[in-house]
């Protein structure tokens, strides 16, 4: 786009937006001035700052009046049910801690996935296992696909060391979050995992980001018995 009135803010929103997800605006980072983006893009000042005004509502950016516009380090969308960081969920209700890898490998993506994705064709995604603890007692387990293509940086995370759910939160910024929850009784590989007997209830947290229209991950977190679920607006 060559004029300035091809270009709307819409068009800015989801070139910065991209940067974002590619890294040339990394996390913390602080972004051009409205004029000079304005400059480099070949739109007006007012279009940019449209622009920054959403990406600041949907929670990408964080924008002060003296301070500038900064890419948000622990990015988190406007909704009313924000994506926690295990650990940090357990070490701030007085427990300790731990995290156990189970699997992790790229696999084609399932027809259940592709769904959650919204996602026409099957793609090579990483499909990670992993149990988080709480005071060496099973808390969560997740079954959780990432989105390569959107996400490779992931391919070179140490999953046995770092946990997706905190490297995703700290380094991917969303733009769409959709929640489920729903109960299932534990079978097979769940009641495994969680040290639970067959057919006890259990409440899962179903979660699938996007940037975009194109899909971060999907995961399935089931919880042991006595979770509790907090949210704030």
């Amino acid at each position: 786009m060559t004029g300035q009135s091809r270009l709307s803010w819409t068009d800015v929103r989801d070139e910065i937006q991209a940067r974002i997800l590619d890294r040339t605006y990394a996390p913390g980072d602080k972004l051009p001035r409205d004029n000079d983006l304005a400059l480099g893009l070949g739109c007006a000042r007012t279009t940019v700052h449209r622009a920054m005004q959403e990406l600041s509502r949907i929670g990408l950016v964080e924008r002060k009046r003296k301070g500038g516009t900064h890419v948000r380090t622990d990015p988190v969308t406007r909704a009313t049910f924000d994506i926690p960081i295990t650990r940090r969920e357990v070490e701030q209700r007085g427990s300790k801690y731990a995290y156990q890898l189970i699997s992790s490998a790229v696999e084609p993506t399932p027809g259940s996935v592709m769904a959650r994705f919204g996602t026409p064709h099957p793609a090579e995604v990483l499909h990670v296992k992993a149990l988080h603890l709480s005071d060496n007692r099973p808390y969560i387990f997740e079954d959780r696909w990432i989105d390569t293509t959107t996400t490779p940086d992931i391919l070179e995370v140490d999953l046995a060391c770092n946990s997706a759910n905190e490297w995703l939160v700290r380094n991917k910024p969303y733009s769409k979050l959709d929640v489920r929850f729903f109960a299932i009784n534990a079978q097979g590989e769940n009641a495994e995992h969680l040290s639970v007997a067959a057919g006890e209830a259990l409440l899962v947290i179903e979660r699938t980001t996007w940037i975009g229209t194109a899909p971060i991950t999907t995961v399935r977190s089931v919880t042991a018995p006595g979770y509790q679920l907090s949210a704030q607006n």
